[in-house]
């Protein structure tokens, strides 16, 4: 399973969390730290846009790491929360496609 950790405890605000996700996902220097920009980039895991650096095969998922989550969620529990949520649907997508889900989180 391909794996990309977020720092938790270097997330404090949305600008620190795209910060984190610029270089855990490798996002393309068009990436416009927003939310909407976020599940774009995570949209296309199995298609070659290269909005990734990662590339799943079509039943594999990226599991998505946030280390020090507990300190994540006591500065910022929104951001948490909006990626629980971004994650859910970006996962509905996929199934909506005919495919598996392709992210999974886990909080450590």
């Amino acid at each position: 399973m391909a794996t990309a950790e977020l720092n938790g405890a270097a997330i404090k605000d949305f600008a620190t969390f795209h910060t984190e996700c610029r270089a855990a996902f490798g996002f393309p220097d068009s990436y416009g730290d927003t939310m909407d920009a976020w599940v774009d980039c995570l949209s296309y895991l199995r298609d070659e846009d290269g909005m990734t650096k990662f590339r799943l095969k079509p039943n594999e998922v990226l599991e998505v790491v946030i280390k020090d989550a507990a300190a994540m969620k006591a500065a910022a529990p929104d951001i948490l929360e909006e990626i629980t949520y971004c994650i859910g649907g970006i996962n509905e997508r996929y199934e909506d496609y005919g495919e598996k889900p392709a992210l999974k989180l886990t909080l450590r």
